[in-house]
């Protein structure tokens, strides 16, 4: 099945780094909605993704049957200029990408993120605001989590100047240097500042990167509007999501809005 067609798009951030985008207009109506231009997803993928990956396209072809999909590279990966800081200066990135949804007309903005995205748009709404639904897939609750394999090896690639350079070589990703200063506030922390916009926590009972605790833990530091998801045999993130839990995700979104 042929993808919905996207739109490339160009933009900059507030402290001055270039994010390529791609704007995907709704492509039918869902369930008798008319949906028009009332609803904007805005999409960002996890540490080392880019929106141009099958995987993130197969998924904003999905959400584009709920609503406008603008999906995007944070910075340092792919096309976008800077370098990744790993979920803290990407916070402007997002808020580049939702103000660009609003120039375009959509007049209800959802953020759907997903591992290291998740983490940015639980942040991204708790420190600008001006969105009317989060969602975070994967995503996890706290900074330097070293539980598993491949959260070491993730470490790797962001301390160890060989774990950097296989990163820009291997995934176009390219990793700032050094250590952050100050440390962000985690994403449980800010979890609790993201009242009243709703919420959605989704998360596999078989993630390899985050255990479910991450979950919990997210669940446990946000306040009402939200809602849980422990999925069965669901892996991490983008490359584990099946077309229809992202249509979940889409009903979730759009009954916020009904």
């Amino acid at each position: 099945m042929p993808f919905a067609p996207n739109f490339p798009v160009m933009l900059r951030t507030g402290d001055g780094v270039r994010i390529d985008a791609a704007h995907t207009p709704p492509t039918r109506l869902d369930q008798g909605l008319d949906l028009g231009l009332d609803l904007g997803i805005v999409m960002a993928h996890g540490f080392t993704g880019s929106w141009r990956e099958r995987t993130a396209r197969r998924i904003a072809h999905v959400l584009s049957g709920f609503g406008g999909v603008i999906a995007f590279d944070f910075r340092g990966h792919g096309r976008s200029g800077g370098e990744s800081t790993v979920g803290d200066l990407e916070v402007l990135d997002v808020e580049a990408v939702v103000r660009h949804a609003r120039v375009v007309g959509y007049r209800r903005i959802a953020v759907v993120g997903f591992s290291m995205g998740a983490a940015v748009a639980v942040r991204h709404a708790a420190l600008h605001g001006g969105v009317d639904a989060v969602v975070a897939v994967s995503g996890p609750a706290r900074w330097y989590y070293r539980g598993t394999k491949p959260m070491r090896q993730v470490h790797w690639a962001i301390e160890r100047p060989l774990g950097r350079w296989a990163a820009r070589l291997a995934k176009r990703t390219r990793i700032a240097r050094g250590q952050w200063d100050p440390v962000p506030m985690p994403p449980h922390e800010a979890a609790a500042l993201i009242s009243p916009t709703p919420l959605l926590i989704v998360h596999g009972d078989a993630d390899s990167f985050f255990p479910v605790e991450h979950a919990h833990q997210l669940y446990a530091g946000a306040r009402e509007p939200r809602q849980l998801w422990i999925e069965p045999g669901y892996g991490h993130a983008e490359s584990a999501a099946t077309p229809e839990l992202i249509r979940r995700i889409g009903k979730w979104i759009t009954s916020n809005f009904s």
